[in-house]
């Protein structure tokens, strides 16, 4: 098992070190890139001769915003389109106020800069609208860019992406939590009020990519901020490590109309889409605009061994290989569900594309079908 964990270390410290090279890039990208001469040229005529109005919604919180800032009214000035707007997010407001003020102003596009929790709060006002969504990445895990092979990384090649790409219209997900640990809501209550008075949370939370309960909320609910700023996602490993021997959750599932189930597991995923930073891929066959979640129930026995096997699993399947094999000490079940209702008696975390929920005993989850419109290359 010491073996095990030291590769696993290793592995881990090599993906610390490229976020930190990658970072680097992207300080260098800034501070010396503009679109000038033919290039400019060539994304003048990509943009429609009008010229749409952009707005940018930005988390000031992030390191590059200011110079990103500067170099967006360069490229905007040299594609000749309408001064943007420009919007910074609060922590009283992640972006959801923001936008609608956007659209208010007239917003033909509203980008999205900063990470996956003001990716979630744009995309959360401009669902329905028909009105486009960019994205400059410049997040921890950059979850939706990463599964529309939009530039991470490369603020500007996302930038460019934003201004001239093609729209595409993908599904949306949406947990609902019916009831938090900290509640004590009877079904008649909770019939009459289906929001529990003094409830301190959303009652509906958009997902783009992955909602989650148990081991991997708990391990988002877990990282360290000051450590995920240094070195990125890899944060979340660390915090990753010291959950591996917790135990396993009993739950009750419904998927769409069938007869609930009950097993244990160490994590249920909901997902959109399921692609991962470094190349992990936890959910094969989800497609971002069929009209489908897919759900992975995830689940390890006899120790570091079982996350070993797991760890081996996704791989495969990233390659697009499946391991048949009955009995597994590691393994992941996947199925696919349009709603899903899901009971964790004693309670659990829920997170929703990275960002923590709350520790939750009743949620469902749904798909929104084609309710927004992205634009990616």
């Amino acid at each position: 098992m010491a073996v095990v964990a030291a590769v696993l270390a290793l592995v881990a410290l090599g993906f610390a070190v490229a976020a930190w090279r990658s970072q680097t890039r992207i300080h260098r990208r800034l501070a010396g890139q503009s679109a000038t001469g033919e290039r400019a040229r060539t994304l003048a005529q990509q943009v429609d001769d009008e010229g749409d109005t952009v707005a940018f919604v930005a988390n000031p919180s992030k390191p590059d915003v200011a110079a990103l800032r500067e170099a967006i009214h360069r490229v905007v000035a040299e594609l000749g389109l309408p001064d943007p707007l420009w919007f910074e997010t609060t922590v009283e407001d992640p972006g959801v106020g923001q936008t609608r003020a956007a659209l208010a102003a007239g917003a033909d596009v509203v980008v999205a800069i900063g990470g996956d929790g003001t990716v979630r709060a744009v995309a959360e006002a401009l669902v329905g609208t028909g009105v486009p969504m960019g994205l400059v990445p410049l997040g921890t895990g950059n979850l939706l860019a990463r599964n529309l092979d939009i530039p991470v990384g490369d603020p500007l090649g996302a930038l460019r992406t934003a201004l001239t790409g093609s729209d595409r219209t993908i599904d949306v997900g949406w947990l609902r939590v019916l009831r938090f640990e900290h509640e004590v809501v009877d079904d008649v209550a909770r019939a009459a009020d289906p929001q529990p008075e003094g409830s301190d949370a959303p009652r509906d939370h958009i997902f783009l990519v992955i909602a989650g309960l148990g081991f991997d909320a708990a391990m988002v609910a877990d990282t360290d901020d000051a450590l995920k700023a240094k070195v990125g996602w890899m944060a979340y490993f660390v915090s990753g490590f010291k959950h591996l021997r917790g135990s396993r959750v009993r739950v009750h599932v419904r998927v769409d109309d069938e007869k609930p189930t009950t097993t244990r597991l160490r994590s249920l995923l909901v997902g959109n889409c399921g692609r991962l930073p470094g190349g992990l891929t936890l959910l094969p066959d989800a497609v971002v605009d069929d009209g489908w979640l897919d759900l992975a129930a995830i689940d390890t026995r006899a120790g570091i061994a079982g996350w070993a096997q797991l760890f081996g699993e996704v791989v495969l399947q990233g390659w697009g290989m499946r391991n048949p094999a009955q009995h597994k000490i590691g393994r992941i079940d996947h199925r696919r569900a349009r709603e899903v209702r899901i009971v964790v008696p004693g309670g659990e975390h829920a997170q929703v594309d990275g960002d923590v929920v709350g520790r939750v005993v009743e949620v469902t989850a749904r798909v929104d079908p084609g309710a927004l419109v992205v634009r990616t290359a």
